[in-house]
């Protein structure tokens, strides 16, 4: 069955290699927008309020009798958002993310009738390890998403596979900024994760991507010198903020500084999402609401799939934060994770 559910997850149509999606100008207006507005938590201190949250989002299961800390999943890599659902967040951007030749782009990927931008962010980060498990990002359903829902539940529902009648269409336009010269590719598996992966090698600058992110496992390749790829006191409140004294980027725990970034080495990741519909009628039936999913009515469906599956617990009075439930829900729907990997990048390769 796993295997079964794995196979399922395949991009509608192979990632599209774009190069130069934004201008100079628009560039400069978007790094600008992360200099003046930081600093920026970290993308576990967005989206996860224990470790369990994090291994129910990308791939394996925790082990019995393991308890988990938040240690191993730390990663100095940050995140801001841009835009939330039809509303640019910074006015100076709002070309950038109301972009016509970027919904003309993801109308043809699917071959669709309708697209609406969905949401706009960044992430940031100086040299760090490879960007965790492989993974699929949290989509939407019909009356959840991620601002209504956490992003562990959205891709627990992804895996199991019992909610496709409300699985939002959706697809990205993602651009790397990286001059970097150890390491830094984005890996993914479109051929589904048991199959060999795929990568768009860095340096990459202004190199971007469509795609269907929410059914393609993918991950980010360690990059930079590994001496600095987790600096000393590195926790779940730290921040990256712009070094006022230089043109770097600084890392901190409240006022204190962790760790300087020299500029060559900051990789920077624009991520612009929208929500497609292939007709009037899909694009009707989200708009009015006569189809939408609770989140009572998908723990419904999925307490009674574990029952079915023949699975023995108590049913949690708070299901979405307890931790054994999400264990349980973890192991049930884990797919596997990719067994195929390219080479990590090797420091004594890189010339002087």
């Amino acid at each position: 069955m796993k295997a079964d559910l794995a196979e399922r997850f395949r991009p509608v149509a192979p990632p599209q290699v774009l190069d130069r999606v934004y201008s100079d100008d628009q560039y400069n207006r978007l790094v600008g927008v992360v200099q003046d507005h930081g600093p920026w938590p970290m993308i576990l201190a967005h989206h996860f309020k224990s470790p369990e949250e994090v291994v129910a989002t990308s791939s394996g299961e925790v082990p019995e009798g393991v308890t988990l800390t938040w240690d191993p999943f730390l990663n100095p890599v940050f995140r801001g958002y841009l835009a939330r659902g039809g509303v640019c967040l910074y006015p100076e951007i709002e070309d950038c993310y109301h972009n016509p030749e970027f919904l003309a782009k993801v109308r043809a990927y699917w071959r669709a009738q309708y697209a609406m931008p969905e949401s706009m962010l960044f992430n940031i980060s100086g040299p760090c390890g490879g960007g965790g498990s492989p993974h699929v990002d949290g989509t939407r359903f019909r009356g959840l998403n991620l601002d209504s829902s956490p992003v562990w539940l959205l891709n627990i529902m992804a895996k199991s596979g019992l909610f496709k009648r409300w699985q939002a269409k959706k697809a990205q336009v993602i651009a790397w900024y990286y001059r970097g010269r150890i390491g830094g590719s984005f890996t993914y598996w479109p051929d589904g994760p048991q199959n060999p992966p795929q990568q768009l090698k860095a340096p990459m600058w202004g190199k971007a991507v469509v795609v269907e992110n929410e059914m393609m496992y993918h991950t980010a390749e360690m990059n930079g010198p590994s001496a600095m790829r987790k600096p000393e006191g590195l926790a779940y409140e730290s921040r990256i903020g712009k070094d006022m004294s230089g043109p770097g980027w600084q890392i901190m725990n409240n006022d204190q500084v962790i760790q300087q970034i020299p500029e060559e080495e900051v990789r920077f990741l624009v991520h612009w999402g929208a929500q497609i519909f292939m007709d009037y009628d899909e694009l009707k039936v989200s708009l009015d609401h006569s189809d939408d999913l609770s989140i009572d009515q998908a723990f419904d469906m999925l307490i009674a799939d574990l029952r079915a599956r023949g699975e023995t617990f108590e049913v949690p009075t708070d299901p979405i934060s307890d931790r054994a439930f999400i264990r349980l829900l973890t192991r049930a729907y884990d797919l596997g994770k990719p067994t195929i990997f390219p080479p990590d990048p090797v420091e004594d390769m890189i010339a002087a």
